[in-house]
């Protein structure tokens, strides 16, 4: 086996061993990156680069959010794109009764999430439309995130309002989190945990409390 067949044999393992991913779960899972493979042919929804390391890239990424906060039930993905880490979450909520609100202005990228949850049956909402205009009408959840989208005084000014009204931020960051965290903090008073990343050493998931 591949360095890169072995690397992605183990992040299934990690779902599964680490993560408590279920099989039913799993099944959702692994037709979701079905779907997400076929649809890349013609709409571009991740780097073309990372589709051989898709478990290790960005499903096991996305899954590590749900471990932080497992009680939660209600969440919000800004900018989601190809649905990661939104319809990895849906597939994890789907099982404990939960939903999430999946915002993304790109056509094309939202009729593939309205496509995929249509054919999982998961719990999510799609909203085609620019984040300014979907988050005020939306009742803030437990939990808003946001992977890849934007530096973190932009996350934080997107999400302003739900975060005052008590919603918890959860944003993955590259190995530049730390000059985030400085920038952000010049901008908004808050308070932030930093959790390890199971798919980057060099990069942590922030927290995001308190804002004022």
């Amino acid at each position: 086996m591949s360095p890169e067949g072995a690397s992605e044999l183990a992040s299934k393992e990690a779902l599964i061993a680490d993560f408590g991913v279920s099989c039913e779960t799993m099944k959702g899972l692994e037709a979701y990156v079905a779907l997400l493979t076929h649809w890349q042919k013609t709409t571009n929804l991740v780097a073309p680069s990372t589709l051989g390391q898709i478990w290790s890239r960005h499903i096991l990424d996305s899954a590590q959010l749900f471990a932080l906060a497992p009680n939660a039930r209600a969440w919000i993905d800004m900018g989601s794109g190809g649905g990661l880490p939104g319809l990895v979450l849906a597939c994890q909520l789907k099982e404990v009764g939960g939903t999430i609100d999946l915002v993304e202005s790109n056509s094309k990228k939202a009729a593939f999430l309205r496509h995929v949850a249509t054919q999982l049956a998961l719990p999510a909402r799609v909203h085609g439309d620019r984040i300014e205009t979907v988050l005020p009408k939306l009742a803030p959840p437990d939990i808003v995130t946001a992977r890849a989208l934007a530096p973190l005084t932009e996350l934080i000014g997107y999400a302003k309002q739900l975060l005052k009204s008590g919603a918890t931020g959860l944003f993955p960051k590259g190995r530049e989190y730390a000059a985030e965290l400085t920038e952000a903090g010049r901008h908004w008073h808050f308070s932030h945990e930093l959790h390890a990343s199971r798919t980057e050493p060099e990069a942590r998931i922030i927290r995001i409390t308190g804002l004022t």
